[in-house]
């Protein structure tokens, strides 16, 4: 209750400062509305008030106490998934019959998994048309690189045992979820697996070893978030292709699609790997939202331009994995 407090206390604060703020100056950018604003600074704030705590258990306890109910999750049944190697839940539309499956990886610096990202994921699942195994895997400081890879390793062979068809299936996540997404891509190829029909990235870092610079006022994410992320993360591995996959061999992968803001942090090295991946030959379509800030798909329906990326995401994967499951059962 201390924690709901103090976060309802914030929200007047930024209510308040945007309002007035939007008010005298107009928005902060042409294409923000009020939503946007509010929100790019809610978490920033809450994010840095979490950092501040230094115990990142007392850090989890304050991020669960937002609470924060989108009607994506009135749309989809949540089912517990527990097995001896890994854990998660199934996320399903409830008047979908999903024909794709997405193996969904969250953000949160690998260190956090707060309970407000089941509205986002419902949102992924409604805009993906998919059923959704959600994946909890085991956090950070507490269990540092290569635990999350394990874990993703786990879930993704316990798919394939059980009969998914990774042709019918998603690799997709957002933030340090896309980055293992993509380093699960990776493993799955090096160990010879069946690999996916597509993977999904949202916002993802692709290098642990670049040096930030320049203004990222527009943005919720700051340098000393990456840096302590990343402290709790890896140390001496920051350069392996598993965690910095702009470093690793990308030939030989299926599509990668890939959604960035143009004004987030990591724009530059999402831009990269891009580059690097078609370069090498592989299948990448990197698509940006000028004005929007990092995994700003979060917003919903409260922005049009994060409304327009999870649309977009739909068509993906009705143009590359729908079509083609269409077409082999004719």
């Amino acid at each position: 209750m201390r924690y709901r407090l103090h976060c309802a206390i914030e929200l007047v604060r930024a209510v308040l400062e945007v309002s007035a703020r939007r008010a005298v100056k107009g928005p902060l950018l042409p294409s923000w509305n009020w939503f946007v604003e509010l929100a790019t600074q809610m978490l920033k704030r809450q994010t840095l008030a979490a950092l501040r705590m230094g115990d990142v258990k007392e850090a989890r306890r304050y991020l669960d106490s937002v609470v924060i109910s989108s009607p994506a999750l009135s749309e989809v049944s949540i089912t517990p998934v527990v097995e001896e190697h890994f854990r998660g839940s199934w996320f399903a539309g409830k008047d979908i019959e999903a024909s794709v499956t997405v193996l969904y990886l969250h953000g949160g610096g690998y260190s956090f998994y707060p309970q407000v990202y089941a509205s986002f994921i419902a949102m992924i699942t409604l805009a993906a048309k998919s059923r959704t195994l959600a994946l909890d895997y085991r956090l950070t400081p507490e269990h540092r690189f290569p635990a999350q890879l394990e874990d993703a390793l786990n879930a993704y062979r316990w798919l394939l045992e059980n009969g998914t068809d990774p042709d019918n299936l998603i690799f997709a996540g957002d933030s340090a979820g896309g980055n293992l997404a993509l380093a699960l891509l990776l493993a799955a190829r090096d160990s010879r697996l069946p690999l996916p029909t597509l993977v999904v990235a949202l916002s993802p870092p692709t290098d642990f070893e670049i040096d930030l610079i320049g203004d990222f006022e527009f943005d919720w994410i700051e340098q000393r978030m990456l840096e302590q992320w990343a402290d709790w993360y890896c140390d001496s591995e920051r350069w392996h292709p598993l965690v910095s996959p702009i470093n690793a061999d990308l030939r030989g992968l299926p599509p990668i699609y890939i959604q960035a803001g143009r004004i987030e942090i990591l724009y530059d090295s999402i831009r990269a790997f891009a580059d690097r991946a078609q370069q090498q030959g592989t299948d990448v379509v990197l698509q940006t939202w000028q004005d929007m800030n990092h995994v700003f798909q979060m917003f919903g329906a409260y922005s049009p331009q994060s409304a327009e990326a999870l649309n977009r995401i739909g068509q993906v994967i009705d143009e590359r994995v729908r079509t083609r499951i269409a077409k082999c059962s004719q």
